[in-house]
C-alpha cells in the first residue's frame, strides 16, 4: 500500500548509512608507516626541534630536527596496581604504559592494553626551559636525571619515583612521580632549586608525542576517533591532519591536552587557574605528531625553590573519573552526532548497572524503560495500523475501483483515511522513534569502555562485540517477520513489495556483525513491540478476523 512507502524508504536510508559507513573506512586515504624507532645515546642532545621555543626568544632554542624517533637512554620501570610504565631517565619521559586491569581480549588476560608504546613514537614528554634559551640552565625532555632504583613497586597506598637533574652553577631540579593505589592519574612535580647566585626565569612545558596511526575499524565501517583533543572552554579536537597542515598557538586558561584512541587517553592536565599555552607541532622527518601546553613564566630568585604542578593521566576513558579531574575531560567519550542521545541513555544504563551489576541485564531493563517511556505514541500508531488492516478490503476495492487513474485513486484513499480517521504515515512512527535511540545505544556500545568485555549469560562474554553463534541476530530477524506480518496488507507494487518482505532477511544478516548488547536491545524491544502490537491489533480487528497477515 501507499502508506507504507516511507516506513520502505526509511528503512532503506538506514540500510544506505551503513553502507556509506563502511564506504568511508574502505576509501580512506592510506597511512604511512611509522618508522622504526631507534635509541639515541645520552650525548645526542642536538638539534632538539621537539623541545618549545624559549620564552625571550624569537625562534628555537635549539633548530634542526633529529634523526631518530625517540630519546631513550637508560629506562627505570614502575610498577603499580593498575599501571606498569617504562620512563626514560633522558628527560623523565614516559614511553610505555601498560593497563594492568584492561586486559587486551578476553582470551589474553595475562596480555595487558598498551597504550603508551615507544613503537609507535606515542610517548609523554615534560621539561622546563629557561628564559635565556641555554639548555644547560633548564632540564629539556632531552636532559639527563638520576635516580636511586631502576624498579620502583607500588607496595603501600603512595609510591613517589624521585629524578633528579644537577645543573651548572646550583641548579638542581627534581621531577617527582606521585602515584596512588587504584589510580591512573599521576601528580607530576617539578621543583627548581635555585644556588646559582642569580635569579632564574623560565617555563615548565608538557607535551604529547604520537606517530602517524593504522586505520582502527571497530565494526561496521566505523572507526573509532584516533588523534588529539583539548579543552578551551569546550571540546576541541585537532587530529593528525591539522597538526601537520597548521601549527596550533593560543593561550587557553586551565585546560587540558590529550590524545585519544578507542577506550583509552593520555593527557597532560596543567594548573586550573593559570594562563597555559597551547601548541601544536609536527616533525614529518620522524612522522611525530605534538600536542604541548606550556605554563606561563616563573622567576625564582636566588636561593629559594620554585614549583610546578600538574597531573598525568593514562588509562581508560571512564566518564565520571574523567569529570572528576579536569572540565570537559569526560567528552573524550565521544558519541558524535548521537551524544543527545547516547549520554542520557548511559547515565540510566550506570544506574541501573550499579543495583544489578551486569549489562545483559541492564540493556533490557533500560530497553523496558525506553518501551514505556514511548508507549502511547507506540499505541497510537498500532492503533492506526490496526485500523486501515481492519478497513483493508475496503481499500483494495478503492484501488481496484480506480486502476486505470491513479490521481482519482489516490484522492479517494486520502478522502477514505479521513472519514475513517486513519493516518497512513501513522505506520513510520514506531521506527523514526527507535532509530535515533538505537544508533545512541550504538555509539555507547561502541565508545563506553565500561562495557568493554562486559558479560552477560552463556556464551555472552562480552557484550561489545558480536554474538559468536548468531543466536541474537536470527532472533532478531524472525521478530522482525513476526512484526512485519502484523502490519497492514503490503504495497500492491510488486516490486516494492519484495523489497519489503526481504528486509528481515537483510537486516538479520547485517546484525550478525552488530555488538551483541545492541542486537540484545533490538530483540527486546520488537518482542515487546510485538505483544503491545498484537493485544491492539486483535481489539480493534475483532476475534474472528485473523491478526497475522
Amino acid at each position: 500500500m501507499e502508506q507504507q512507502r516511507p516506513l520502505l524508504y526509511l528503512m532503506l536510508a538506514f540500510i544506505a548509512f551503513m553502507i556509506w559507513s563502511s564506504w568511508q573506512e574502505r576509501n580512506a586515504p592510506p597511512v604511512s608507516s611509522a618508522p622504526t624507532t631507534q635509541v639515541t645515546t645520552a650525548g645526542n642532545v642536538a638539534n632538539q626541534a621537539d623541545v618549545p621555543q624559549s620564552p625571550n626568544l624569537t625562534s628555537a632554542s635549539v633548530a634542526g630536527v633529529p634523526t631518530t624517533n625517540a630519546v631513550t637512554g637508560k629506562n627505570i620501570r614502575v610498577k603499580t596496581d593498575v599501571l606498569d610504565l617504562q620512563i626514560s631517565l633522558t628527560g623523565g619521559t614516559v614511553l610505555q604504559a601498560d593497563l594492568l586491569t584492561y586486559p587486551v581480549s578476553l582470551d589474553e588476560p595475562e596480555n595487558p592494553v598498551r597504550v603508551l608504546d615507544v613503537a609507535k613514537t606515542y610517548a609523554a614528554q615534560s621539561g622546563l626551559v629557561a628564559s635565556e634559551g641555554d639548555p644547560k640552565l633548564a632540564p629539556n625532555h632531552y636532559a639527563e636525571f638520576s635516580t636511586e632504583k631502576s624498579e620502583y613497586i607500588l607496595e603501600g597506598d603512595t609510591l613517589e619515583v624521585p629524578l633528579v637533574w644537577r645543573g651548572e652553577n646550583g641548579l638542581t631540579v627534581t621531577k617527582t612521580f606521585t602515584f596512588k593505589r587504584g589510580k591512573f592519574l599521576v601528580d607530576v612535580q617539578q621543583t627548581l632549586n635555585n644556588q646559582s647566585g642569580n635569579a632564574w626565569n623560565g617555563i615548565e612545558y608538557h607535551q604529547i608525542t604520537h606517530g602517524t596511526p593504522e586505520s582502527q575499524g571497530i565494526g561496521l565501517g566505523t572507526v573509532s576517533y584516533v588523534g588529539g583533543a583539548y579543552y578551551d572552554d569546550k571540546y576541541v579536537k585537532v587530529d593528525f591532519g591539522d597538526i601537520e597542515s597548521e601549527n596550533l598557538k593560543k593561550q587557553i586558561k586551565g585546560g587540558w591536552a590529550a590524545m585519544l584512541e578507542h577506550y583509552f587517553i593520555s593527557a597532560w592536565i596543567p594548573g586550573p587557574d593559570s594562563l597555559n599555552t597551547y601548541e601544536t607541532l609536527f616533525i614529518p622527518e620522524r612522522s611525530s605528531h605534538i600536542l604541548r601546553v606550556s605554563s606561563p613564566s616563573l622567576s625564582v630568585p636566588d636561593g629559594k625553590a620554585g614549583i610546578f604542578k600538574s597531573q598525568f593521566y593514562v588509562g581508560p576513558k571512564i566518564q565520571k573519573n574523567l569529570e572528576a579531574m579536569s572540565p570537559g575531560l569526560d567528552l573524550t567519550v565521544d558519541y558524535g552526532i548521537f551524544s543527545f542521545v547516547s549520554k542520557p541513555i548511559f547515565w540510566i544504563m550506570n544506574r541501573i548497572q550499579s543495583v544489578v551489576s551486569n549489562w545483559g541485564w541492564t540493556i533490557i531493563l533500560m530497553t523496558i524503560l525506553i518501551k514505556l517511556f514511548f508507549f502511547w505514541p507506540s499505541a497510537i500508531s498500532y492503533r492506526s495500523m490496526a485500523k486501515m488492516k481492519k478497513l483493508g478490503p475496503k481499500i483494495k476495492e478503492i484501488n481496484e475501483k480506480h486502476k486505470a487513474d491513479p490521481q482519482a485513486k489516490q484522492k479517494a484513499t486520502m478522502d477514505f483515511y479521513r472519514k475513517e480517521k486513519i493516518n497512513p504515515l501513522g505506520g513510520c512512527l514506531p521506527i523514526l522513534i527507535q532509530m535515533p535511540v538505537f544508533m545512541g545505544l550504538y555509539w555507547v556500545l561502541l565508545e563506553s569502555v565500561e562495557l568493554r568485555q562486559a558479560p552477560w549469560i552463556m556464551w555472552f562474554k562480552d557484550l561489545s562485540v558480536m554474538d559468536p553463534y548468531y543466536v541474537l541476530p536470527l532472533l532478531m530477524g524472525a521478530s522482525m517477520y513476526i512484526q512485519q506480518r502484523l502490519n497492514p496488507p503490503q504495497m500492491t507494487d510488486p516490486m516494492q513489495q519484495k523489497i519489503f518482505q526481504f528486509l528481515p532477511v537483510v537486516f538479520t544478516v547485517m546484525f550478525l556483525f552488530f555488538p551483541a548488547g545492541l542486537v540484545l536491545y533490538w530483540v527486546v524491544n520488537n518482542v515487546l513491540s510485538i505483544a503491545q502490537q498484537y493485544v491492539i491489533t486483535k481489539r480493534i480487528v475483532g476475534d474472528d478476523a485473523p491478526v497475522l497477515s
